[in-house]
């Protein structure tokens, strides 16, 4: 993957970015970079690799986030992600949650940045793909110009790829992982000096945008723009991607654009034992500020549970929508 090709990506998002998510916004992107939800190191080497680690080649490019502390066995893992075709190995250092705190992985590791570092080298020597950090520009009481660059500057030397930099502290204690999305203040300028510092390695800004415009003056600063909640509660904003962030053709135009290549993916995850629900959880924002969103959610949430519900579930919601 190259660098101009990290213009635009969605967040990666635990319980949400699985790959019938991804399949969906990929159908809307041809260009957005898409996120696995985070994995462990241990539980890739430990666990089920296809259902950890399996995706459709109709995602890529799709990078895998994995979440660990010890070196070696983040070495073990990143060679299990290269078999499975990954464009990208991503290193979580920016999940504030209890549980991933008492693994002593996530946004802790903001504390040690060299260990954070001889993580990213072990997985440079161990495979072939290139080497991601995601991050926060600090936790707790850390100064942020202080913690975000000391960690920057460890892992570039370590071989890091590019920088993925949500413009928020971390509160490891007395916040929760919704608050820490929320409650602390932004700090976009911190992000925009450090990207023109490491220029011309790639620094990724995320948190807190929403709509194209700001990707596009964010852009005037970063070499690329994540976006999160934003993408996933309302993932018709990915239809305009492709055109205003790489100047090219506009393939998705409307809502019903999706309908059948969705019900013909659902029929294929169907007929592999798949409920009809784990797909269509990921459309209910689709129809978001149209007539008839309200119906269209409730078919899909209440419909598609129904033991046996087919494809025809997701053409009855998509008619409720009066464009």
């Amino acid at each position: 993957m190259k660098n101009k090709d990290k213009i635009f990506s969605v967040a990666p998002m635990l319980d949400w970015t699985d790959r019938h998510c991804r399949y969906l916004h990929r159908l809307l992107s041809k260009r957005a970079v898409l996120f696995s939800e985070m994995v462990t190191s241990a539980a890739i080497i430990h666990g089920d690799k296809d259902r950890l680690l399996g995706f459709n080649e109709k995602e890529q490019p799709v990078i895998v986030q994995i979440a660990g502390s010890d070196p070696d066995e983040l070495a073990r893992a990143a060679v299990f992600c290269q078999e499975y075709g990954y464009d990208e190995i991503n290193l979580n250092v920016g999940c504030p949650s209890d549980r991933v705190q008492s693994g002593s992985f996530g946004a802790c590791l903001m504390k040690t940045p060299e260990l954070v570092a001889q993580s990213v080298r072990a997985m440079v020597d161990a495979c072939d793909l290139p080497i991601s950090v995601k991050c926060r520009i600090g936790v707790d009481d850390q100064k942020p110009e202080i913690a975000l660059n000391q960690l920057a500057d460890e892992v570039v030397e370590a071989g890091v790829s590019s920088l993925y930099v949500h413009a928020r502290k971390a509160w490891l204690k007395g916040l929760s992982p919704k608050e820490n999305r929320d409650v602390p203040p932004l700090d976009y300028e911190i992000v925009y000096a450090l990207a023109e510092r490491l220029k011309p390695l790639p620094v990724i800004i995320n948190g807190g945008i929403e709509i194209i415009d700001e990707c596009k003056n964010h852009l005037k600063k970063c070499s690329g723009v994540m976006l999160g909640r934003a993408a996933y509660h309302n993932p018709m904003l990915l239809a305009d991607v492709d055109s205003e962030l790489f100047g090219e053709e506009k393939t998705i135009h409307s809502i019903h654009d999706i309908m059948q290549p969705m019900m013909d993916y659902a029929q294929s995850e169907i007929s592999k034992g798949v409920r009809l629900n784990k797909i269509t959880r990921h459309m209910l924002g689709l129809a978001a500020g149209q007539p008839g969103a309200k119906t269209f959610r409730r078919i899909l949430t209440v419909d598609s549970c129904v033991e046996g519900a087919g494809v025809e579930v997701i053409e009855k919601a998509f008619e409720a929508i009066n464009l």
